[in-house]
């Protein structure tokens, strides 16, 4: 069967090649620095100030962004190593069909995240035009700004890391005259910013507010958690390296350096404005605390943080999804605008004073799935994989007509306990859809239907680039094994995808 009429092999999904590995570690953490600006940081940073100090609230931040960091970084050598995305490797723990159900659920969180950034985006665009130009009408802004985004993000990957290579330092150097600007307003008011405390809370209630500020940073982060392979599988790496630190160093630094100063600073100017202004929308307080030309600069940098993480983490994502769900007939630049109508129609405008709530309950979903992605790449199938099935309708894969039941169980019981427990829902999330489908894989599932690379666990068969491989999907397909000697570079063989 060929890439005609197998709906596996879309080519927006085949796996990255080495020499199509474009993006650098400055460049990834470049775009962790345009990614981490986001408007739920604001809110995070306000919610924080009303119920402990700042300080609490930076450390809160800092423990939540290290933690999601590290299980980024995790599951960001999926996409290193094989070069494969998020829906194709899915298809492992869920089933070719049953990667649509998780797959999809992250697509249209993206797409409300998408929603939502362009929302706030266009209400700063809104409020330069009206200062240039006395225009004022929020909702043109907002139609304008998406297709602006969607045709930016249609361009391709690279076209991504050129933007962020640009957004990033003019973000930083804005954020810190924004800084400056509102905690001199804060200043005038008598409000020290770092010990105000709106209505202080003691004692339980306290550690309870800072777990809040850990797993809601963390709640925000775990959609990359779940499908950083989309955008990991162009990160520049080593061939024939196999110690993991060396090899994932580029998503190391991105997501344990970058991500965290970022988004922790974010989360401070989050703070200040509310304590400034008793506002934690952004574009609302500095309209309060700035005018003219010095408020046009700082909406600037609403309009250019959005932008920087609507194509990065959202709308790159949620295309990749979409188009693996439609198959061959989607391309990758329909997925982009199928983002951008999903993220509208939610009329994000609606839901600001959610964004809190959302989160957690983000965190609850999402990190069943992270859980679940662990215990089979790393516990069961020790990081092996055998791509080649995963293009394959009648592969290992196809499980009970498409669906990985092991997959789907623990994802519905990860999610309930999750929820249940909402306040600490990623760590409970990760941690019982982790065991759950170790358990139910190793000791039921995987019996029932056995994996090659569980039962001939071969480096040379199942790794990717730490033999030096790079899987080619095709009729053909040519599997580089350059750790033994054959005579030549490599062996050509038959797939009857």
């Amino acid at each position: 069967m060929d890439k005609k009429t197998n709906h596996l092999m879309s080519p927006d999904l085949m796996p990255i090649p080495h020499n199509e590995k474009k993006i650098s570690t400055l460049g990834f953490s470049f775009m962790w620095v345009g990614m981490a600006v986001v408007l739920a940081a604001f809110a995070i940073g306000g919610a924080g100030v009303q119920e402990i100090s700042l300080i609490w609230v930076v450390l809160g931040t800092l423990v939540g962004t290290i933690l999601i960091g590290l299980a980024i970084s995790v599951t960001a050598d999926i996409g290193i190593e094989h070069g494969i995305s998020f829906p194709v490797y899915m298809r492992a723990p869920f089933g070719t069909v049953g990667t649509h159900f998780p797959s999809i659920v992250r697509g249209v969180a993206a797409s409300m995240w998408f929603g939502i950034n362009t929302f706030f985006g266009s209400t700063a665009i809104n409020g330069i035009l009206n200062i240039l130009f006395g225009f004022d009408n929020w909702f043109v802004c907002y139609i304008l700004f998406a297709l602006f985004q969607l045709f930016n993000t249609a361009l391709g990957i690279k076209a991504v890391e050129k933007f962020a290579d640009l957004a990033a330092p003019i973000i930083i150097l804005i954020g810190v005259w924004m800084y400056f600007t509102l905690a001199g307003t804060a200043s005038e008011q008598g409000k020290d910013i770092w010990s105000w405390v709106e209505s202080p809370v003691t004692g339980g209630a306290a550690f309870t507010a800072f777990v809040v500020v850990v797993v809601g940073n963390m709640g925000y982060w775990s959609t990359l958690a779940a499908d950083i392979s989309s955008i990991s599988r162009f990160i520049k790496a080593p061939k024939l390296e196999r110690n993991w630190v060396k090899r994932n160093k580029g998503a190391l630094v991105g997501s344990l350096v970058a991500l965290p100063l970022t988004q922790t600073f974010i989360v401070v100017l989050g703070a200040v404005s509310y304590i400034a202004v008793s506002n934690f929308d952004p574009v609302v307080a500095l309209q309060e605390s700035a005018s003219g030309l010095v408020l046009g600069i700082l909406l600037l940098m609403i309009v250019l943080a959005q932008w920087s993480t609507n194509v990065s983490a959202n709308i790159v994502p949620a295309a990749t999804i979409f188009s693996n769900v439609g198959g061959p007939k989607l391309p990758f630049w329909a997925g982009v605008f199928i983002a951008g109508l999903v993220g509208t129609v939610i009329q994000p405008w609606s839901i600001f004073n959610l964004l809190i709530p959302v989160l957690l309950i983000a965190a609850a979903i999402l990190s069943v799935i992270v859980g679940i992605i662990f215990a089979d790449y790393y516990l069961l199938r020790k990081r092996r994989m055998n791509v080649h099935d995963l293009y394959k309708q009648g592969g290992q894969f196809r499980y009970d007509g498409g669906v990985n039941w092991a997959g789907i169980i623990s994802w519905v019981i990860g999610s309930a306990f999750a929820y249940t427990f909402s306040t600490y829902s990623f760590f409970v999330g990760f941690g019982v859809g982790a065991l759950c489908y170790y358990l139910l894989a190793k000791h039921w599932y995987f019996k029932k239907h056995p994996q090659a690379e569980i039962e001939n666990p071969s480096d040379d068969e199942y790794l990717g680039i730490t033999v030096g491989r790079d899987w080619v999907i095709g009729e053909k397909f040519v599997e580089e094994k350059l750790g033994r000697k054959t005579g030549t570079e490599g062996s050509t063989q038959k797939m009857d995808a």
